[in-house]
């Protein structure tokens, strides 16, 4: 696929989370409806084989929960693209990357080879299975990893057991690091780990430019390859490095020169958007004019930065929406000539599939860590929402994609307004801006009131984050949020199922669930250990107080930080109540995300049909 990566180290980021993201474009010419959804473990095959490349892998038993955005439609198989497992590991596959023909000379692509003839006639020739690809990697991986070096190593198992039939980059995280794999050839990879300070920016070419073959052979510190990368390396003179330093420098070398591209096409597809990001993420290092230290048809382009400032949720989403603002090639200005503004191929493309956001809060519950930030379609015109992936159930608005264009789909209702806002941009642009910011300024909000309302859950269990349940002496528990004034609300359509099975001693009903979840918003869910009563009406207001004020509940400083448990990965837990609870928050944030893009599509639709080529000044009113 067509994509486009930003990953951003722990110390380079705003609150101290990984965090990785990644467009999923369409090809040229085509539309890719997606869904948001859980993998639960009964679900997840056993036996996989792949549609595109007809492999076909054996899987093990004991998979992990998963979260996954798939295809919606099925003709191609599951392209299940990013997610986050119940260790915490997040996983987004794939970048597709470029190479050159001395790689493809020195080991094929795995592609699928028909068969030819019909079984028992002379000249018969059986089907040869392809290898793994992007549609594959998601699923036969991610549910069995429990960190992000792990991660990185199943893949390369599987690349060298199976090949592969494309060349590309994935990126693992967990809470402590950020891993990125590149395929080399049809079985080899290589893999580096994103320096803690740092960001690192992805087109569609390979990307990593220094490489240490002694770590990668020995420590593995920051560096991970094929076993026998060296050996290959030399018998097919893929090292281009021209040495000039001390012993020590003998095993460093530059995979971009080794096993990328410098093509023309690459000047106008794929460097240009590195350029870009980097340009927006350090803008004081002098990207125009004729003394530039940077062009965008450079190859030579870092692959990781230390940036200016530390980065947020806000400008990742801005980098992976961009259109060259403020410079000769934006299409949607005039600062360029009509070449110009069609010279490069934009960041946020109208064929945009989805953009996942994975970010990893050390701060917070393990059982809350992950939160997965959506977008669907076109970046320029959509807006980027949080979710919790510790869930069963993820919110119909995102989960019911399908061929039929609809304005109840999340994904076509971003579809409909970005084919109506591009025509009359500049008349558009600020619906669309107060709308990214309204709905990401809610989403925060309710991360925060999340967070807080996960840690009041887990205390009244009595155990650690992550893994606490309702006491079997306290069956109702989390009815003191009702009992202190909670108040009742239905809870959203199907997503308490994930109580039914679960021991009834340790499970909230679904009633307390809701009120529960309906005090995270309300600001009425109490402090742990309160009672009935008059105190526990008062601790309640404490609560209340808290998650209303402007003060993050849940930072690195925060007293919740103390209540953490010990282990750098821990789980996100078996929690019924917990996985209801942010289910819950998933639905409110997603009823909120609706209407407010119902809210933008009226202003879209109203400003476009203004602006018609047939209107008429003149009226009978």
């Amino acid at each position: 696929m067509a994509c486009t990566t930003i990953l951003v180290g722990k110390r380079a980021s705003y609150d101290g989370s990984t965090i990785v993201a990644r467009n999923e474009d369409s090809g040229n010419g085509e539309f890719c409806p997606k869904v948001f959804t859980v993998v639960k473990p009964a679900d997840q095959p056993r036996h996989y084989k792949s549609v595109l490349s007809h492999v076909e892998i054996e899987l093990p038993d004991d998979p992990l929960q998963y979260t996954s955005v798939p295809n919606a439609l099925d003709n191609e198989g599951v392209w299940g693209e990013a997610g986050f497992n119940t260790a915490n590991v997040g996983m987004s596959a794939t970048e597709t990357l470029t190479t050159n023909e001395r790689v493809l000379g020195a080991d094929p692509l795995v592609e699928l080879r028909p068969a030819q003839g019909k079984p028992g006639k002379p000249g018969y020739i059986p089907e040869v299975p392809g290898g793994i690809g992007e549609e594959d990697l998601l699923t036969v991986v991610l549910p069995y990893v429990r960190t992000a070096r792990e991660g990185v190593l199943r893949t390369g198992e599987l690349l060298e057991r199976y090949g592969t039939y494309e060349m590309n980059g994935i990126a693992f995280s967990d809470v402590d690091e950020i891993w990125w794999l590149e395929t080399v050839g049809g079985h080899h990879w290589i893999a580096k780990r994103v320096p803690d300070d740092s960001y690192v920016t992805m087109p569609n070419q390979l990307g990593i430019d220094r490489f240490d073959l002694a770590d990668a052979l020995g420590e593995q510190r920051d560096h991970m390859c094929s076993a026998d990368l060296r050996s290959w390396m030399a018998a097919n003179h893929l090292d281009l490095t021209l040495r000039e330093g001390s012993a020590a420098e003998a095993d460093v070398f530059n995979p971009r020169g080794a096993f990328g591209s410098h093509s023309e096409r690459d000047h106008v597809y794929n460097t240009p958007r590195a350029w870009h990001m980097q340009r927006f993420l350090n803008p004081h290092q002098g990207w125009d004019g004729p003394r530039a230290a940077h062009g965008p048809e450079d190859d030579d382009l870092p692959w990781a930065q230390v940036p200016e400032r530390k980065i947020t949720i806000e400008d990742v989403k801005a980098v992976l929406s961009s259109h060259y603002e403020g410079t000769p090639f934006d299409p949607y200005d005039e600062l360029g000539t009509p070449e110009q503004r069609r010279r490069y191929r934009p960041i946020g493309i109208n064929r945009q599939s989805q953009l996942a956001v994975l970010q990893l809060r050390p701060y917070a519950p393990a059982a809350c860590r992950a939160v997965q930030w959506m977008a669907y379609g076109s970046n320029a015109f959509n807006t980027l929402t949080p979710f919790f992936a510790n869930v069963d159930e993820t919110p119909a608005y995102l989960a019911n994609t399908g061929a039929r264009v609809t304005t109840e789909s999340f994904y076509w209702a971003n579809r409909v307004i970005a084919a109506l806002a591009d025509a009359h941009y500049k008349d558009n642009v600020n619906h669309v801006d107060r709308y990214v910011e309204r709905t990401m300024a809610a989403g925060h909000a309710a991360v925060r009131a999340a967070d807080e309302g996960v840690a009041l859950l887990l205390a009244a269990g009595g155990e650690g984050p992550g893994t606490a349940v309702a006491k079997a002496e306290e069956p109702g528990a989390l009815a003191r949020t009702r009992r202190a004034g909670g108040i009742a609300k239905a809870p959203a359509p199907g997503v308490l199922a994930c109580t039914e099975g679960a021991d009834a001693a340790a499970a909230a009903s679904p009633a307390e669930v809701a009120h529960a979840v309906e005090g995270i918003f309300a600001g009425n869910a109490p402090a742990a250990g309160a009672e009935t009563g008059a105190d526990g009406a008062a601790e309640a207001e404490d609560a209340a107080a808290r998650f209303s004020s402007a003060t993050p509940a849940c930072t690195p400083e925060a007293p919740l930080a103390r209540a953490e448990v010990s282990a750098a990965h821990a789980p996100m837990g078996d929690n019924p109540a917990v996985r209801c609870a942010l289910a819950q928050v998933n639905e409110r944030i997603a009823e909120n995300l609706k209407a407010e893009t119902e809210d933008l599509l009226g202003k879209v639709l109203y400003t476009t049909s203004m602006l018609m080529r047939n209107g008429f000044s003149l009226s009978d009113h």
